[in-house]
């Protein structure tokens, strides 16, 4: 990310995720990591893994979203992936 546009994506978050809540059909929670060389990572959980099909299909479809996703500059990749059951192990 450009060193000049973390303040415009911290300020946007909120009203992503806000929008997030209230658009996408099994949205839980995301958390931003700031990884090194100014790269961030966004980790997004969601109910089930037919969710986030779902929420592509929906690009920056809210003021919210929209605005967030112009902070960024280049997306990197966009990965799924599961979380283990811990007590199983």
């Amino acid at each position: 990310m450009e060193p000049h546009r973390v303040e415009d994506l911290l300020h946007a978050r909120p009203g992503m995720l806000a929008d997030f809540r209230a658009d996408r059909t099994g949205f839980l929670d995301a958390h931003l990591v700031r990884l090194p060389d100014d790269q961030w990572l966004d980790i997004v959980t969601r109910r089930a893994p037919h969710d986030f099909a779902g929420s592509r299909t929906k690009g920056a479809n809210r003021p919210g979203i929209a605005a967030f996703f112009a902070t960024i500059a280049e997306m990197v990749s966009a990965e799924e992936g599961t979380e283990p059951d811990i007590e199983e192990v």
